[in-house]
């Protein structure tokens, strides 16, 4: 099936870009499941905009006492105030997320992989760019197999591009719409990345991937196929222009 632009008319306007990715990482992972081998799993995580509840949480403290016996709650005393942090430095985490991430629970679930969908959010500002393209090499640095596809069309970013540039000065991809997978392997004892890099176009067929999890196993993983079930089951197929 064909690649959908998702993020602009007609199809923004009919359906949610969000829960299209919210549903495409479920079928990715569900398909990793059927396919691993024994000792490992495959979970998606997805995080839109989460916000933390202060006034829940502020609730929580001061009613905290409420629950203590009467003979054990303090006598006149004030509640406890945490004092002013010794340091501010400008952080930005990683607002939002739609991974699928893969587990080996041999040894407690251990991360062994993980593939990214990017969200607009991820590409809007350099501080997301960056916190992205951070946790994308903080995965490679513990040899773990990824895979980044993106086909956020409103956001003209390359997180590849800048990933590599982190990483090793190469010639760039300098595509919209791309996806990649990385291995990281020793070749004459020297350690490498070996990347595979394919740029996306709105109108055609999505490739498939290899996935190199830690231990050197290989999952082909079929983008195409998953996209088109997502479509299917989202009812997305009869939206035309």
């Amino acid at each position: 099936m064909a690649l959908q632009d998702h993020f602009r008319p007609p199809l923004s306007t009919r359906r949610h870009w969000h829960a299209f990715h919210n549903a495409w990482a479920t079928y990715i992972a569900s398909d990793l499941n059927h396919r691993l081998p024994e000792g490992y799993f495959a979970e998606p995580n997805v995080q839109f905009g989460i916000e933390i509840d202060v006034a829940t949480f502020e609730e929580s403290l001061s009613s905290e006492a409420d629950y203590l016996p009467e003979n054990a709650k303090p006598q006149n005393a004030l509640p406890w105030k945490p004092p002013e942090p010794t340091q501010t430095v400008p952080f930005q985490p990683v607002s939002e997320a739609v991974e699928i991430n893969i587990f080996n629970d041999e040894v407690g679930p251990i991360l062994a992989g993980a593939i990214e969908l990017v969200s607009p959010a991820n590409k809007d500002r350099p501080a997301s760019r960056n916190a992205f393209v951070s946790k994308c090499e903080a995965y490679l640095q513990q040899g773990l197999g990824l895979i980044i596809v993106d086909v956020v069309t409103i956001r003209a970013a390359n997180l590849h591009d800048e990933l590599l540039a982190n990483i090793k000065k190469v010639p760039l991809m300098k595509a919209q719409l791309y996806t990649t997978a990385y291995q990281v392997v020793k070749h004459q004892t020297k350690p490498c990345l070996d990347i595979w890099q394919q740029a996306l176009e709105i109108g055609q067929p999505l490739p498939i991937m290899p996935l190199w999890l830690r231990g050197s196993i290989c999952l082909p993983i079929d983008l195409g196929a998953t996209y088109e079930l997502t479509c299917r089951e989202q009812r997305i197929l009869t939206i035309k222009s």
